[in-house]
């Protein structure tokens, strides 16, 4: 049943617009920071870890959140249209399968964006005339952030999921993004979803999980969110009806 559903779901985005998106934003987020580096080289001497910090800082506190968000609402969008919402709850499917499917699919969108990202940086890393190889911490940095991703997509999908507006959710994803970082200042990210994604990508501090129990910790909380929220979804699902 749930492959079923994941199936459909990536009918719909076949044809869609948000392809330009998962291409532009991390391309956007590399020129942005591959200038910022070059503009200021003369104080940056850690070639691939200055350039993390600057790309990074652009994707990961702003543009990839964002995108997480107009993802996630993109996927609800249809269901909202209409009487579409009454077709899928009539629908012979679960209603658990409906929204992991679509959590699903946002994940393997989020796992191609940060596939673009990375290799995006590399690039940057080499027409900026690095002689180093790449940090050997890149592809840790890019699954932690995808996992981070994942649990923001679970608090965005339940949000998309009551709120029929399109640019509600999203702005609540921005506003979210802020919060995020003054979480983060504070010391108190693991208590924040959008938090977690400065955390497990390095965005401000390369070092912040140096351990495999701080690793440990950093995943376990991200499937408690995952959970959690996910499951709460599902039972709204089951028991109300979207805000109208």
């Amino acid at each position: 049943m749930l492959k079923r559903c994941v199936a459909a779901e990536w009918a719909k985005l076949r044809h869609s617009y948000i392809w330009l998106l998962v291409v532009t934003l991390p391309v956007i987020s590399i020129l942005i920071g591959c200038a910022n580096y070059y503009m200021n080289r003369g104080i940056l001497k850690n070639e691939w870890y200055s350039l993390w910090s600057q790309v990074g800082l652009f994707y990961g506190e702003f543009f990839f959140p964002i995108l997480i968000a107009i993802c996630c609402a993109y996927v609800w969008r249809l269901e909202h249209f209409q009487k579409n919402w009454n077709l899928i709850m009539t629908a012979p499917v679960s209603v658990a399968a409906i929204f992991l499917s679509k959590w699903v699919v946002v994940g393997i969108l989020l796992l191609l964006v940060q596939g673009i990202f990375g290799g995006l940086y590399v690039l940057g890393g080499i027409w900026l005339g690095f002689n180093s190889m790449p940090p050997g911490e890149l592809l840790g940095w890019l699954l932690r952030g995808w996992i981070a991703a994942l649990a923001i997509s679970t608090l965005q999908l339940a949000l998309s999921m009551r709120i029929r507006s399109f640019a509600v959710p999203v702005g609540l994803g921005l506003c979210a993004t802020f919060l995020g970082l003054g979480m983060y200042v504070l010391d108190l990210g693991q208590f924040f979803p959008h938090s977690l994604l400065s955390i497990g990508m390095g965005v401000l501090s390369q070092t912040s999980l140096s351990t495999w129990s701080q690793e440990l910790g950093f995943l376990l909380v991200s499937l408690l969110y995952i959970t959690i929220i996910s499951t709460a979804a599902i039972r709204c699902m089951r028991k109300s009806d979207v805000i109208t």
